[in-house]
């Protein structure tokens, strides 16, 4: 994992991390899909470290550095239309959004076995039908489809990024990614693949979920029409 949720300032110890999950602040914020987030939370808990999909200081911050961080990005995406993940991991943020956006399709791109199996058993458990998992590298996909809007979280520097996800999104649509803090150094490096795409000016956004819970660093920009 790159600098995704690394800490900003004072944020919660690991013993406040675990209880966090069931605070009324987290039930609040997630309201009517409290129940299957807290339940893709509790299939983590039990098989992410197991499966490889998370490391084992990760597990007592799941919620934090994981849930909610993904979360964070669920405000700056469309409520309708499709939304791809690329490489969607363990789900983060992709399964999070399917859960907080029912109405949009989302679509899992991931190259490894594993975790296509995985993506597709929390989909099949959590009764997720707008999921669909595609197996194979981003630029497998150039051609294939196009989304509204196109995700991810800790994968690739910006300028390659862009060359990555951008031929996904359709014109007119935008990539809307999570980065780390320092993602305003990354766009002077991407200004010739974004040019290529006539894409919009980056805009650094800030992804805030619950007191106590440091806001997420996203990045949003516009591919030209």
């Amino acid at each position: 994992m790159d600098e995704v949720g690394e800490p900003r300032g004072e944020t919660l110890d690991a013993s406040d991390a675990e209880t966090l999950g069931t605070s009324d602040a987290v039930r609040q914020y997630f309201g009517g899909s409290y129940d299957k987030v807290a339940q893709f939370a509790a299939l983590l808990l039990e098989q992410g470290e197991l499966r490889g999909l998370i490391g084992p200081r990760e597990v007592p911050r799941i919620w934090e550095r994981h849930i909610l961080n993904s979360a964070a990005v669920v405000p700056y995406l469309p409520s309708s239309g499709s939304v791809a993940d690329i490489g969607s991991g363990a789900g983060l943020p992709g399964i999070v959004i399917a859960i907080m956006r029912p109405d949009v399709e989302v679509l899992l791109v991931e190259p490894m076995e594993r975790r296509t199996v995985w993506l597709s058993e929390v989909a099949t458990t959590l009764g997720l039908g707008n999921i669909q998992v595609k197996r194979g590298r981003a630029e497998e996909f150039h051609g294939a489809f196009e989304a509204d809007a196109v995700t991810s979280r800790a994968v690739a520097a910006l300028s390659k990024l862009v060359r990555m996800s951008m031929p996904l999104v359709r014109p007119g649509g935008e990539m809307v990614i999570l980065k780390g803090r320092n993602v305003a150094l990354e766009i002077e490096p991407a200004r010739k693949a974004l040019r290529s795409f006539r894409a919009g000016e980056p805009e650094i956004l800030e992804g805030v979920t619950v007191p106590g819970v440091e806001a997420t660093t996203i990045l949003r920009v516009r591919r030209g029409k």
